[in-house]
């Protein structure tokens, strides 16, 4: 087996993989990925997000976006876990889930809008199941059980698919839910980034769990761990699991093994915490060229064909960046109108003090 993680991860802990670094078969494909060719939306996904994040990084370094989480070396399991839901399921995501909701729906232009700081980003246009990105740490751990618990009630084969990252292990919230979803069965999966990071902390110095995926077992339902820089063994593990919690099957747990090859976010600097050689030693595990890798093996994909995807990417990026500059500011009322369904009375007269102050144009906005 390769060694795609830190040192204090060793290789028999990543988990189920189907592929190695260099594209190489390990074990039988599952059914969806028999055909090379069916793989290229998943590669073209995984592409469009690393691009969507290195432009949206660019835009916050030059002032014209808030502070951004980069989701490099991480896009396999935003993209397994979406590419595996049905569209009545709910996405529960974290702060680093963009790749993940540009497949449900999100479109960029929201994207974007709510890293700039305007709550409209939030307001999906197609998406309108799924919850918004969750900067709190492991909050959304409580929303996906109560998500998880309506839908039992009401007896929907639906499930809620909840994002988290490793840090988000060490919160009584998760704990917690995790708890209450054990006890109450409710159709939840749990999804654990482990990029290896919590900002500054190191996986070996959250928890001394041998993995964070056996937690599941003292909630009374199951763990597993897979190659989270692989992405058909993402989609492959969410996609049984998906299907078993459809069938009542109960709350599961996966932990998607990969590594945060950037800073934790824009207000971040990485290099003060840890080595740029364990940084660039992890560069040959990324899941972009490991799926390249199989397609190019294979016959599926080549240069010119990826070629294409690039240059069409970057313009369909262009084209959301156009718009997001172009949005003209959110009123200064609005900073009411998008947390409650009626407005307390009780911030009544802070709105209409925001309204008094703002200009001709705002008002007629507000």
């Amino acid at each position: 087996m390769d060694r795609p993680m830190n040192a204090d991860t060793d290789s028999q802990n990543v988990g189920s993989r189907f592929l190695s670094p260099a594209g190489q078969v390990l074990q039988r494909l599952p059914a969806f990925a028999q055909d090379p060719a069916a793989l290229a939306p998943l590669y073209r996904a995984m592409v469009l997000t690393r691009a969507f994040d290195t432009r949206a990084m660019a835009l916050q370094r030059t002032g014209k976006l808030g502070t951004f989480a980069s989701s490099l070396g991480q896009e396999a399991i935003g993209v397994g876990v979406a590419s595996a839901m049905l569209f009545n399921d709910v996405l529960l995501p974290y702060y680093r889930d963009h790749g993940a909701q540009l497949l449900r729906g999100v479109t960029m232009v929201e994207i974007l809008l709510y890293w700039g700081g305007d709550e409209r980003g939030n307001d999906f246009s197609a998406a309108r199941r799924d919850f918004p990105l969750c900067v709190p740490i492991a909050s959304q751990v409580c929303h996906a059980l109560g998500v998880a618990y309506a839908m039992k009630l009401r007896r929907e084969r639906r499930v809620a698919v909840c994002l988290l990252g490793d840090g988000a292990t060490s919160k009584g919230d998760f704990y917690e839910s995790m708890n209450m979803a054990g006890a109450w069965r409710v159709p939840l999966l749990l999804l654990i980034n482990n990029n290896q990071w919590a900002i500054s902390a190191p996986r070996s110095a959250q928890s001394a769990a041998r993995t964070l995926a056996q937690k599941a077992l003292a909630a009374g339902f199951e763990g597993i761990q897979v190659d989270g820089n692989d992405v058909i063994a993402v989609r492959a593990a969410v996609q049984n699991a998906l299907d078993t919690l459809r069938g009542g099957g109960g709350p599961a747990l996966i932990e998607a093994m990969t590594y945060r090859l950037g800073d934790h976010t824009t207000a971040d600097d990485a290099t003060r915490y840890r080595a740029a050689e364990e940084v660039s030693r992890q560069w040959q595990f990324e899941p972009i060229a490991r799926l390249r890798n199989y397609l190019v093996n294979t016959g599926a994909w080549g240069k010119e064909r990826d070629e294409h995807l690039q240059r069409e990417c970057a313009e369909q990026i262009d084209r959301a960046v156009d718009a997001y500059l172009a949005t003209p500011p959110p009123a200064p009322a609005a900073m009411f109108d998008h947390l409650y369904a009626a407005l307390p009375a009780a911030l009544a007269p802070q709105r209409d003090s925001a309204l008094r102050f703002a200009s001709p144009e705002d008002k007629r906005d507000g």
